[in-house]
């Protein structure tokens, strides 16, 4: 049944009629507890709260299915104007993004150029930027414009995921630009061609390349609310004498909110990821697939 449940959100999300009826409706049916509103306003002030509670923030505008230039410079401008409010406001945020949303799909060159004039703008504030990973037709370019990127940019990391059976050389390729990279499991639905379907090897792997990078002396952002890896994690640095400051935990708005609390209660860096945008509906698909509590949350707040 969970599998089930997985698959039929995955696939869910993909529809582009149902995000068009999601950006129609609003975030109901508590999408909102996963999603910090529609607006820079709204996010802004949730990313301040965050803050307060002393966690830092990575910032993403969603957008998904974008299929025209005009659509791909909206979503790079809404990066832009991001990054302008985290300045202006004074909040602790980088900025996350999905390089599709900026044309990849459209023109490779088109994506290039919107990517520089966000790192451009991020690095005159002094700020980072997150290329997160998308599915696995999208692996190999991803990791080729990264280090392009990395040519001329140093505020600039990416995602990589413990699901892929290319992972770990992909590792060792990238140790030689010693790359600040966000660590997971990966969420989308992939081949057993290309994927490890069992989710005892996933673990392994993830564990495997949370060691490789630490003990290689790279920064290491560790996303996973699973505490067997934060544990795991905490184990390694300690044996290894890995200070503090070359990693961080980081998690998702809205989920194991008391196992963040603790973590920065106990001295560790936990930076959550805050979505926001009217493009909520593909992310909030692969949230619910990820984790059957979640469908019983939104379900108990459809019936109320």
């Amino acid at each position: 049944m969970e599998v089930l449940m997985r698959n039929m959100f995955q696939a869910i999300g993909k529809s582009r009629s149902a995000n068009q009826l999601a950006k129609r409706y609003g975030l109901r049916f508590g999408a909102s507890r996963f999603v910090a509103g529609e607006t820079i306003k709204q996010s802004i002030e949730v990313v301040r709260k965050l803050n307060q509670s002393g966690r830092v923030v990575t910032l993403d505008h969603l957008g998904e299915f974008i299929s025209t230039e005009a659509e791909a410079m909206e979503s790079t401008e809404m990066c832009l104007r991001t990054l302008d409010a985290i300045a202006e406001s004074g909040v602790q945020s980088n900025l996350s993004l999905k390089m599709t949303s900026l044309g990849l799909d459209i023109d490779k060159e088109l994506c290039m150029s919107n990517m520089r004039r966000i790192l451009d703008r991020a690095r005159e504030y002094g700020n980072f930027v997150r290329i997160d990973m998308e599915d696995y037709a999208h692996c190999q370019v991803s990791l080729d414009i990264y280090r392009e990127l990395r040519q001329t940019y140093d505020n600039v990391g990416i995602v990589i995921q413990a699901y892929l059976y290319r992972t770990e050389q992909d590792m060792k390729d990238l140790n030689e630009l010693r790359a600040n990279l966000r660590l997971v499991k990966g969420a989308y639905k992939e081949s057993p061609k290309v994927a490890f379907p069992e989710k005892k090897d996933v673990d392994e792997n993830y564990k495997k390349i949370i060691k490789m990078h630490l003990l290689n002396g790279n920064y290491t952002a560790v996303a996973s609310h699973d505490e067997n890896m934060i544990a795991f994690t905490k184990q390694l640095v300690q044996e290894h004498g890995i200070p503090n400051d070359r990693f961080e935990f980081q998690m998702l708005y809205g989920i194991c909110e008391e196992l963040q609390n603790r973590l920065v209660a106990e001295g560790y860096k936990v930076r959550v990821y805050v979505p926001y945008g009217i493009d909520w509906f593909g992310y909030f698909m692969r949230r619910l697939a990820e984790r059957p509590a979640n469908v019983w949350f939104v379900l108990k707040n459809m019936f109320k």
